[in-house]
């Protein structure tokens, strides 16, 4: 079975470094970005990401937030946790099944959302 792949999106090197480590220990493949635009660009090059790990508080043409509603929009399949430690949106601020990670968070939670993710991803069509 291949390893799913985790797109990780955040502007703080250490942080984004420690985030595909914890993905890595979990299982996972990581991919990196150090914001929305280099994102949209994984995710138009590389079909297979799965689970989008993005922060909230981003320079570039979007924030996290953002980049999470456009992904929902153009690649519904993919399941989104977004993290911040300067903003706590509300329920109507993130895109459908979107899940919220306060940070600091602990190794353990990031491990646990990112299983929980991986337990939504719906097969693609053909490939039961």
């Amino acid at each position: 079975m291949p390893k799913i792949i985790v797109l990780i999106v955040d502007d703080e090197p250490l942080i984004r470094m420690d985030l595909a480590e914890t993905a890595a220990e979990a299982g996972f493949v990581a991919l990196e970005a150090a914001n929305a635009d280099e994102a949209i660009l994984l995710l138009e090059a590389q079909d297979d990401i799965r689970i989008l790990v993005t922060d909230i508080d981003m320079p570039g043409s979007m924030d996290g937030l953002k980049l999470a509603a456009a992904v929902r929009r153009r690649w519904p399949p993919v399941v989104i946790i977004v993290t911040s430690g300067r903003v706590l949106p509300a329920t109507s601020d993130l895109p459908a099944a979107t899940t919220f990670l306060g940070k600091p968070y602990s190794t353990r939670s990031m491990s646990a959302a990112l299983r929980q993710a991986a337990s939504e991803i719906l097969p693609e069509p053909g490939k039961a």
